[in-house]
């Protein structure tokens, strides 16, 4: 496949994303695409803008194969402020959150990011998000697409003594790619060296006298930073990240692909209500004691689930040939179906196509050979481990 070839065929991939998440249903009132702080900058630097969890972002610049290997390479600079940033805090908050989600923050240190998930009554996955320690209360950021429903999911859940602030006057950016560190090191001011953060460590520091919350996270499986900013001054420090050598601004394309071969599941996508976090294989996000003691959200099926098996499981795909498979497709193993994709598209990096899905248990072993049904055709497949390709965080 060509370098052109591969690009449409990405971006056709990506479309069908964005498309599945925003269109309508029929007869619903149609609601104003909102615009990010960084809108007008996209623009001026020729990204191409399609509608995605509500708001205009950029799905590429240069084109998304080229921007998937650059940051693979380098260092790329995603606009992600569609993403909830939010502030809990209050008179018993601790206990609060932990009765929302299956954490355990009594082992939480201070301004250190975790992986936690929002559970409904059942066990689904309302959201997955990020939960850090500040001062006195927690930082969240929750995805965008889900964000308003997680905000009055928590307000709901949430005594009313702790407060919730949807910092909307924040911008959030991620720089990520093997020489992020570098880049970002020039320009960024703290109490201690930038390097020094490993992953899911972060700390107050100033860019251009400018303050910004940074962490050592990212959802590409690269080394990188994740690094809250007020929106007003989105644009002066986007423009100084990018004045670095090492960085280019990356659309949404390749933060799709990008995730993929990281084998880290979209919202909306590979996770939803009706799949639980053993189903998912997110299990390292409920900890040991509330494995043990219960308490949350849908812990009788979790904790189920977690003693007797799930009934299916997420699993990564590699699959024969050139032909890439979407999201949607049947997977078979001989005449029985077994299970049905949930994200795919072809590998950058690996030079074929990939794809995750959840699939019956009996079916989940790698190496297992199955079959996806793409519009009649069968393409054959093996159950691989995730990610697909090795993360790259600095420990």
């Amino acid at each position: 496949m060509t370098e052109g070839a591969q690009t449409v065929f990405l971006l056709c991939g990506v479309y069908a994303l964005v498309s599945e998440i925003e269109s309508p249903e029929d007869g619903a009132e149609a609601i104003e695409t909102m615009v990010l702080p960084l809108d007008a900058w996209h623009r001026a630097r020729g990204g191409r803008m399609v509608e995605f969890a509500g708001y205009w972002m950029p799905v590429q610049y240069e084109g998304i194969l080229a921007e998937h290997l650059w940051t693979r390479e380098s260092a790329g600079l995603f606009d992600v402020s569609h993403m909830g940033q939010l502030y809990i805090a209050g008179d018993g908050v601790e206990a609060a959150l932990e009765a929302v989600l299956p954490i355990d923050l009594s082992t939480l240190k201070s301004y250190a990011p975790r992986y936690s998930l929002l559970l409904d009554e059942s066990g689904g996955i309302l959201d997955d998000l990020m939960v850090t320690r500040w001062n006195t209360g927690f930082y969240l950021v929750v995805n965008g697409a889900t964000k308003w429903d997680d905000i009055a999911h928590l307000r709901e859940s949430l005594p009313d003594e702790v407060t919730i602030t949807h910092l909307e006057d924040s911008a959030l950016l991620a720089l990520q790619g093997p020489k992020a560190a570098e880049a970002l090191a020039r320009i960024a001011v703290g109490e201690v060296p930038l390097t020094d953060l490993t992953f899911m460590k972060g700390g107050t520091f100033k860019i251009a006298g400018i303050d910004a919350w940074i962490s050592r996270s990212g959802y590409t499986g690269e080394d990188g930073f994740e690094i809250s900013i007020p929106a007003e001054s989105a644009e002066q420090i986007a423009d100084l990240i990018c004045q670095q050598p090492e960085v280019k601004p990356i659309g949404l394309g390749a933060r799709d692909s990008l995730r993929l071969e990281a084998g880290l599941p979209l919202y909306g996508h590979d996770l939803s209500p009706e799949t639980s976090p053993v189903e998912a294989d997110l299990t390292f996000a409920i900890n040991k004691r509330r494995k043990a003691e219960g308490g949350f959200p849908g812990a009788q099926r979790v904790l189920g689930e977690l003693a007797n098996g799930a009934p299916k499981k997420r699993v990564g795909l590699a699959l024969e040939g050139r032909q890439a498979a979407r999201e949607g497709a049947d997977v078979y193993a001989g005449n029985e179906k077994v299970g049905v994709l949930t994200s795919g598209g072809f590998s950058p990096t690996l030079n074929h196509p990939i794809a995750m899905a959840y699939v019956a248990a009996a079916h989940a072993a790698p190496g297992t050979a199955l079959e996806i049904d793409v519009r009649g055709k069968r393409l054959p497949a093996r159950v691989v481990a995730m990610p697909f390709v090795p993360h790259n965080y600095k420990r």
